[in-house]
């Protein structure tokens, strides 16, 4: 699916979220621009979303995002962290508010990358304003963390580089 790409405030949110109150989809404007104050001052704020992915698709393998931020941070000696939050659909057709942090494997079997702290809400169980808060402010505690990519892989007991 096609995702489009921009600042938060190009982000279609009722035509994303149709259900929502209105309340609720300013609410996620406050929360999405707390994250975007926390980025680094050259990290151009960037979101993207899939219009595609507004309605449920139902079961299927594979989840759809019809939300997210990606946030890329350069790291101490050439490496690389990465933190997102995003709003999808699971494999069982619900929606989800998903942030993690991820590093890339020096492990002896190359396993390309590791999440190495991951939260998940389903939607079912609070509102999605309220996930994505949640979502949102772990992705924001984060980012406050050392930028060193062995810092995290050492929480997960992964390999240094």
């Amino acid at each position: 699916m096609l995702m489009r790409r921009g600042t938060f405030d190009d982000v279609p949110l009722a035509e994303l979220f149709p259900q929502l109150a209105s309340a609720d989809l300013e609410a996620m404007r406050v929360v999405a621009d707390a994250v975007d104050a926390v980025r680094a001052r050259e990290d151009v704020p960037q979101w993207e979303w899939a219009p595609g992915h507004a309605l449920c698709p139902g079961p299927q393998p594979g989840a759809a995002v019809v939300l997210m931020a990606n946030v890329i941070v350069n790291a101490s000696g050439g490496d690389q962290l990465e933190f997102w939050v995003q709003v999808f659909w699971t494999d069982q057709g619900q929606l989800a508010v998903n942030a993690a942090v991820n590093v890339a494997c020096w492990c002896e079997t190359d396993h390309a990358t590791h999440d190495i702290d991951e939260f998940t809400r389903i939607v079912d169980e609070t509102s999605l304003a309220q996930a994505f808060e949640a979502g949102s402010e772990r992705l924001i505690g984060w980012l406050a963390d050392p930028h060193n990519a062995d810092y995290w892989r050492s929480r997960a007991a992964l390999p240094p580089r």
